[in-house]
């Protein structure tokens, strides 16, 4: 019996002291956590500042800096702090073959954090306001070269295409841009946010005030330099004979893709330019996208969020997280359980939610992510199946736009899908500003209430309310590698446009 009783105490009290070291060590885990997470704070935060005292100083000594601009040894941070203090060491691909033609780089424009949203925001350099309208965003990620065309501060410019991010800030700000084919141009020396994906295709393109700048900077780019700059370029020189032809077009005719309520006036953009199209002698054929709700969720953003957000959580570690990117950071900050629960839940009255928060789970094992590239495969072979049956050249499809209030991008994000569609295509796609938000459109942006009337609907019709005389698009597609007869698209829906113009 006392043998018995002296085993239980010893039993007793090496619990309590196993109890005690495992709170130690939970309390070190958890304060040596706590600790370098204040660190990695504090570096971001230093980082941050030493970067807007330079700029700071460069915008005080204004008559230096066109000599300092220069790609290489300058930061491309993607408005993140984990990019600070990493100059470039040699000038992209891009910048290289068009400085050897004489061109001038002489400013970098803003992007938002992650280069992820189409508002315009990130820590370091702030916000960038729309040209005609400080209440709204120029868009993004491309959206600070935007603002600059716009604003008559330069004739031609670069962004990067990853779910609209050339067309959506060309479209709010009523300038040309084109998302080219997937590696059509170099992309070595782009930096990205993000890198590895597969599933959803991030483009470099130019952006500029008319067609003719775009055509000028393809023919210079597409040359001899460059392939042998970047081998893995396809070596395809601009092809003039498919640019300058006179042919009448097959064009497709899309007013919806079904999945979100285009705004009145992206539906009178299209129908307008449709009817112009037609009276100069091109055929218009109607068209649909297919699937494009599974497209959004199961191909476009599970493809971009294939890690579950793990790579971005990474960089924006430590990093102060800009008010365009805190939901999205939050959602993927949530443990998986969370996300399918919160998905299952809210299926019933946010259907496009609950898709969205389960695609943000990521595809979990190396075996699923071979199954969603074979899924884009097929969905692209789906499209391209669908276009020869209809003997298409070209497709006229809705831009997103007018501008959205700033903020809102976040909250209102489900019409996207008239860009992001074609990064998981891979289709080149342009933007052709046709006119203006009339009063007319304003008055039945009131009777909007989308196809679902979820609170992504709702925050839409909010988001682009007081829009009038803003700039409002279409978009000219072509299957992939065509960049020739997109642009030639492009130019007919330009001149059909100023040519109206003209005549009032």
């Amino acid at each position: 019996m006392l043998h018995q009783e002296g085993v239980c105490e010893v039993l007793q009290k090496s619990g309590w002291f196993l109890l005690s070291f495992f709170l130690t060590l939970l309390v070190l885990v958890i304060g040596t956590y706590l600790i370098r997470k204040w660190e990695a704070k504090a570096r971001a935060r230093a980082k941050i500042r030493e970067a807007q005292k330079r700029r700071e100083e460069s915008l005080k000594k204004m008559e230096n800096t066109i000599e300092r601009l220069k790609r290489q040894g300058h930061d491309s941070t993607c408005g993140m702090a984990y990019y600070l203090g990493k100059p470039a060491e040699e000038d992209a691909v891009i910048v290289k073959v068009l400085k050897s033609h004489g061109a001038i780089p002489f400013v970098k424009t803003n992007i938002p954090q992650t280069m992820l949203s189409f508002d315009c925001s990130n820590p370091i350099f702030g916000q960038t306001l729309h040209p005609q309208n400080p209440k709204k965003t120029p868009g993004g990620s491309s959206g600070g070269e935007g603002a600059l065309l716009a604003s008559g501060g330069s004739i031609i410019g670069f962004g990067t295409d990853t779910g609209g991010s050339i067309r959506i800030p060309c479209a709010f700000c009523g300038v040309y841009g084109i998302k080219l084919t997937g590696f059509r141009v170099s992309y070595n020396g782009v930096n990205s946010s993000v890198k590895g994906k597969k599933s959803v295709v991030t483009m470099a393109g130019p952006m500029a005030r008319d067609v003719d700048s775009l055509v000028l900077l393809l023919r210079l780019l597409l040359s001899e330099y460059m392939f042998q700059l970047d081998p893995t370029v396809p070596p395809m020189p601009f092809k003039e004979e498919v640019y300058s032809s006179t042919q009448p077009l097959r064009i497709g005719y899309v007013e919806t893709d079904g999945y979100s309520q285009p705004s009145p006036s992206m539906l009178r953009a299209t129908r307008d330019v449709s009817k112009k199209l037609q009276a100069a002698g091109h055929q218009i054929i109607p068209f649909s996208m297919p699937r494009v709700d599974y497209a959004m969720s199961k191909l476009f953003l599970a493809g971009l969020y294939a890690d579950g957000g793990q790579t971005l959580l990474e960089k924006l570690y430590g990093d102060i997280i800009d008010p365009s990117m805190s939901s999205i950071v939050s959602i993927l900050r949530l443990p998986d359980f969370v996300k399918c629960f919160l998905s299952k839940i809210l299926r019933p009255m946010e259907p496009r939610t609950a898709e969205n928060l389960n695609a943000l789970r990521g595809v979990k094992t190396p075996k699923n992510l071979w199954k969603q590239h074979v899924a884009v495969e097929d969905y692209q072979k789906e499209v391209m199946a669908s276009w020869r049956a209809h003997n298409l050249d070209v497709l006229l499809y809705p831009a997103l736009c007018p501008a959205f209030d700033i903020g809102s991008p976040s909250k209102a994000s489900g019409p996207t899908s008239y860009m992001s569609l074609f990064n998981v295509l891979n289709f080149p796609m342009g933007v052709v500003p046709v006119g203006k938000v009339t009063q007319q459109d304003e008055e039945e942006l009131a009777s909007y209430r989308g196809y679902y009337g979820d609170s992504i609907d709702k925050n839409f019709k909010k988001a682009i309310e007081g829009s009038v005389t803003l700039p409002i698009a279409v978009q000219c597609v072509a299957l992939p590698w065509r960049e020739e007869i997109c642009l030639r698209f492009m130019k007919e829906v330009e001149t059909v446009v100023h040519e109206e113009k003209r005549s009032e």
